[in-house]
């Protein structure tokens, strides 16, 4: 009887040391940041959050190694980080370079491995040369403001930005600042220096702890690609593309289907996510219906065309700013003018796309989409050259409009035309001047 009881006092005991210990038990979320800084690393640090919320996690790690990436998007996180209530920590195990060490200095600490680095945050364009002193202005104030809330230095700060700025015996004018590990443990930039994301978290205080990684499924790597800077840049042209097909060709083709695709597949993950709001959308289609519109159904290329165009541009471009609704007080000029840039180029890329396929594709037989055998008369085959030859001076009416491609009417019987002019009406009397790759060409009739 007393063995039993003893058994079960122990049992006790060790039942009320289990639920204390697993009662004491801190939950630690981590994810990384190793690559460009672009709206991927965005959405995925949303993600993290939203996951770390849910788990409630008592601590947020970010294991760091990046170069640094888009302004815009280091500026998103950094507000974010500013903004939780989680504490949040960096683990930089190599670099935390630009946009990379705004980041890091937004974190509550900051802990180094060994040869790592944080610094160099100079604002630059493609070309990797330093932007205008108006974008290192606002650059200098983020990094300032963000160095004070966590009481890091300032002046230190703004030094990685600009090489003018001076900080007696740690930064030489005419240098942009970069920090080794142990200078930035030396100037209260680094908490630590730890070799691995499990010394780090047991730096910051935490003993008894399990660690909770962000694990990203195959539909996020899609959704990631998809709203890439560059995979943004190629749609926006196959959108273009198919829209000038369309206007040059009024009908339902393969060039509708490929915009149509396209659009899709821009900005759906964009709104999924959050990132496109309803009007930014609603903005695209309206521009879109209007170009349809003045394609099919009403005479001539005027205002509805051009307002059509300049809303599926703005619709394009709105849909990479992150504001809240129409709240754009977070959006930078320097993030305006990225988006802009980025429809820009691709726009001019579909016009200089489309000029190649015409030239060079579709009329050249080696590419499948022109006839490569020929008909000669000695094998049996005639040609219509005698009478396309015959029809030359004769007069006709538009059968559809010609913008420059479409049909005329020649004795009741439709021929397919283009037109020296950009536009001419349906119903609109015509010559036949010559003909083309079986398309007569017409002027309208003097």
């Amino acid at each position: 009887m007393t063995k039993k009881l003893f058994t079960l006092v122990l049992l006790i005991i060790f039942s009320f040391t289990t639920k204390a210990n697993n009662a004491d038990t801190s939950k630690v979320y981590v994810f990384s940041i190793d690559e460009e800084i672009a709206p991927p690393v965005v959405r995925r640090m949303n993600k993290a959050f939203a996951e770390a919320r849910e788990y409630k996690a008592d601590l947020i790690v970010i294991h760091m190694n990046t170069y640094g990436g888009l302004v815009v998007s280091a500026d998103t996180i950094r507000t974010r980080i500013l903004k939780e209530k989680t504490p949040i920590i960096v683990f930089i195990d190599n670099n935390a370079a630009s946009a990379g060490a705004l980041i890091s200095i937004a974190c509550d600490s900051i802990y180094m491995a060994p040869g790592a680095s944080i610094g160099a945050a100079t604002v630059v364009n493609q070309t990797a040369e330093a932007m205008p002193d108006k974008y290192q202005s606002y650059m200098r104030s983020t990094m300032r403001s963000t160095a004070e809330v966590n009481g890091r230095d300032p002046k230190i700060a703004e030094a990685m930005v600009d090489q003018d700025i001076y900080v007696e015996d740690i930064s030489d004018s005419g240098k942009v600042l970069t920090f080794t590990t142990s200078e930035a443990i030396a100037h209260d930039f680094c908490e630590g220096e730890v070799g691995s994301i499990d010394e780090a978290i047991a730096k910051y205080g935490f003993k008894n702890y399990v660690v909770i990684e962000q694990q990203l499924k195959t539909t996020d790597h899609i959704i990631d690609w998809l709203i890439s800077p560059y995979i943004h840049g190629l749609l926006i042209m196959i959108i273009m593309a198919g829209i000038y097909f369309e206007m040059q060709s009024p009908g339902f083709g393969v060039p509708s289907l490929a915009a149509i695709t396209a659009a899709v597949l821009y900005f759906a993950p964009l709104y999924i996510e959050g990132l496109a709001e309803n009007w930014e959308v609603l903005i695209f289609i309206m521009g879109l219906i209007l170009i349809m519109l003045e394609i099919f159904i009403i005479p001539g290329f005027g205002i509805a065309g051009v307002m059509g165009i300049i809303m599926v541009i703005v619709g394009l471009v709105l849909s990479l700013l992150y504001n809240v609704v129409f709240d754009f007080s977070l959006v930078t000029d320097n993030a305006i003018m990225e988006a802009v840039f980025v429809v820009m180029i691709a726009v001019f890329g579909a016009m200089i796309l489309t000029y190649f396929a015409i030239k060079h594709v579709f009329y050249n037989s080696k590419y499948g989409l022109s006839l490569s055998t020929q008909m000669k008369s000695d094998d049996g085959y005639t040609s219509t050259e005698i009478d396309m030859k015959s029809l030359i001076g004769k007069k006709a009416t538009a059968a559809t409009i010609l913008r420059p491609s479409g049909r005329v009417y020649i004795d009741g019987v439709k021929y397919d035309a283009i037109c020296r002019e950009s536009y001419i009406d349906k119903s609109t009397e015509v010559e036949i001047i010559d003909f083309v790759n079986g398309q007569l060409i017409v002027v309208k009739e003097n």
